[in-house]
C-alpha cells in the first residue's frame, strides 16, 4: 500500500524508505499508552503532563510512519503525513504541530504557556491517534 504522497516525501528527503518493523511498532504503542495513562494524572504539574501527551502524540505518530515503511529525522514531518498514515483529520494534525511548536519554544527558549485546556485537549487529540493507529494492522500482518 504505496502512498504517492509519502513518496513524494521521500522523494524530496523528507521522508526515508525503511522495511517496517513489528517490534519496533508494538513498543511506541505500548510507550504512548504508558505515557498517555501518565498524562492525565491531575497531581503531576502542566509540564509534565504536557511532555507527557506530547510525546505519547509522537510515538504514535511514528509507530503509524512506521508502518507505512517510512522514518523520518523531523518531528513536524511525522505529524504532517498523519492524514496519510492513520486517516486523520487535518485539524488533528495541525493542532499536534502547534503543540510541537509549543514544545520547542518550552524546551529551546524556556517559554512556559500552558494550561489545563490545551493539556487536556493534547490528551484527547493522542488517544484520538492511539485509537487510530489500534484500527491499523501492525506490520508483517
Amino acid at each position: 500500500m504505496i502512498s504517492p504522497e509519502l513518496e513524494n516525501l521521500a522523494h524530496r528527503g523528507v521522508l526515508k524508505r525503511e522495511p517496517p518493523a513489528r517490534a519496533e511498532h508494538e513498543g511506541l504503542v505500548a510507550s504512548a499508552a504508558a505515557r498517555l495513562a501518565d498524562a492525565a494524572r491531575p497531581d503531576l504539574s502542566l509540564e509534565s503532563r504536557f511532555d507527557l501527551a506530547y510525546n505519547a502524540a509522537h510515538a504514535l505518530a511514528l509507530a503509524a510512519l512506521r508502518r507505512m515503511g517510512y522514518r523520518s529525522d523531523s518531528r513536524y514531518a511525522v505529524f504532517q503525513v498523519l492524514p496519510h498514515t492513520a486517516g486523520l483529520p487535518t485539524a488533528t494534525w495541525r493542532f499536534l504541530a502547534k503543540c510541537h511548536e509549543r514544545r520547542n519554544l518550552a524546551e529551546y527558549e524556556g517559554a512556559r504557556s500552558l494550561d489545563g485546556r490545551l493539556i487536556a485537549d493534547l490528551v484527547r487529540a493522542a488517544e484520538e491517534l492511539m485509537k487510530a493507529v489500534s484500527a491499523l494492522r501492525p506490520p508483517g500482518e
